[in-house]
């Protein structure tokens, strides 16, 4: 399996996680202990990394489109979720983990380009 592929298996395998995570009423130990914003900027990150590496044909923005449009999905679906509500916070922490996925990405690349 080629590293497109992986990483585009991985990112769905994400986009699943996270909305299950975003959306149950459960209350999750794990997430419910961690700092919320620290739980979307680790997410979205991870989300733009495999984004980036499994649809490399997809420009920046409709990359950032894409992933800001589903943090966006997500705070929408919250406030219909007992437990759970919209914060603009978390889309502010969806756009940073990006940013921060952009430049491990850069990274990355730079590193592959040598190997």
């Amino acid at each position: 399996m080629n590293l497109s592929k992986f990483s585009a298996a991985f990112f769905f395998i994400f986009l699943i996680a996270i909305e299950y995570l975003a959306l149950t009423p459960a209350q999750i130990k794990l997430i419910e202990n961690s700092w919320d914003k620290a739980n979307h900027f680790i997410a979205f990150a991870a989300l733009y990394v495999t984004l980036h590496f499994g649809f490399s044909r997809l420009n920046l923005g409709a990359k950032v489109a894409i992933l800001l449009a589903y943090g966006i999905q997500i705070e929408i679906m919250q406030s219909f979720v007992p437990n759970r509500y919209f914060s603009l916070l978390d889309i502010v922490a969806d756009g940073i983990g990006i940013v921060f996925g952009i430049l491990v990405a850069r990274i990355l690349n730079g590193f592959k380009a040598r190997f």
